[in-house]
C-alpha cells in the first residue's frame, strides 16, 4: 500500500467536502469538549454518550443518566456539571456512563459517525493517538469543531501538530491546502504555544465568562494514553 493521506477540515460547515467513508476521523475541540472527554476516560469513566440537542440531554436526564451539558460555556440548568475538564474528576465519573452535550464538539462526533472510525483527539492524548494512527492502513481526516461553523485557531493549531507528526512519520502525505495551512500555523505557534493561544477568540470568550482556568491544562501534551473511540452511539476507551 502507498502512503496514506491526511486532510484537515476547518469547520463542520466544510465536512461534507472532506467526508470519506473509508477514512479515520479525528475530532478536535481543544477548548473544551475533546479535552474533557479525554480527561473523563483518564479518570475512569466507562462510557460517554454524545448528544446533539438540549432536548436529547434533558430526556436522558429524566432516564437517570449523569449529564454534562453546556451552551456557550454555561452549564445547562438540568445538568450535573458543564464541560470543563476539571469537572470530570474520578469521584464523579469513575465507572459511570455520562451523557455529554456541548455547543460545538458533540454534534460533529455524530456528523462523522458514518466514516470508518471516529477518534477523539486533544493535546492530552496526542502521542498515543498519533502513534496509533500511523500504524493504521487508512487515510485520516482531522476534523476541527471550530466555533459555530466558523474557523478557529485553537483547533487548527492542534490539527497542525497532528499533521506534522503524521507527515514526519513518512507514512503519510497530503495534497490538502488546509493541512498545509494548519502545519504552517503550528510552526508559528509551537515554540510558545500559550502566547499564540492568547490570540484565539475562544480564549477571550472563556476569560470574559470566568471559564479560562483550564486553558493551560487543555494545551498540555500527553497527560493520558487513552484514545476515545466511537462505537455505535457511545464513546469508549480504545
Amino acid at each position: 500500500m502507498g502512503k496514506k493521506c491526511v486532510e484537515v477540515c476547518f469547520s463542520p460547515a466544510m465536512f461534507e467536502r472532506h467526508a470519506n467513508d473509508e477514512a479515520l476521523i479525528v475530532v478536535i475541540d481543544v477548548l473544551r469538549a475533546t479535552s474533557a472527554i479525554c480527561t473523563a476516560f483518564a479518570n475512569g469513566a466507562r462510557e460517554i454518550i454524545p448528544v446533539t440537542t438540549i432536548e436529547e440531554a434533558r430526556a436522558m436526564k429524566d432516564r437517570g443518566y449523569l449529564i454534562a451539558a453546556e451552551r456557550d460555556g454555561f452549564v445547562l440548568d438540568f445538568a450535573d456539571f458543564g464541560n470543563s475538564p476539571f469537572n470530570f474528576t474520578g469521584d464523579k465519573v469513575s465507572g459511570r456512563t455520562i451523557v455529554y452535550s456541548t455547543t460545538n464538539g458533540t454534534s460533529i462526533i455524530r456528523m462523522a459517525s458514518s466514516c470508518a472510525g471516529v477518534l477523539i483527539g486533544s493535546y492530552l492524548n496526542f502521542t498515543a493517538l498519533a502513534d496509533w494512527l500511523i500504524k493504521q492502513e487508512r487515510d485520516v481526516i482531522i476534523f476541527c469543531a471550530g466555533w459555530k461553523d466558523r474557523f478557529n485557531l485553537e483547533d487548527t493549531l492542534c490539527a497542525g501538530a497532528f499533521v506534522e507528526k503524521l507527515l514526519d512519520s513518512g507514512e503519510f502525505t497530503t495534497i490538502c491546502d488546509s493541512a498545509v495551512a494548519a502545519v504552517d500555523l503550528w510552526g508559528l505557534a509551537k515554540h510558545d504555544l500559550m502566547a499564540y493561544v492568547e490570540k484565539a477568540a475562544q480564549r477571550t470568550r472563556l476569560r470574559d465568562k470566568g471559564l479560562d482556568d483550564c486553558i493551560d491544562y487543555c494545551h498540555t501534551f500527553d497527560k493520558t494514553s487513552i484514545i476515545p473511540v466511537l462505537k455505535g452511539d457511545s464513546l469508549f476507551p480504545l
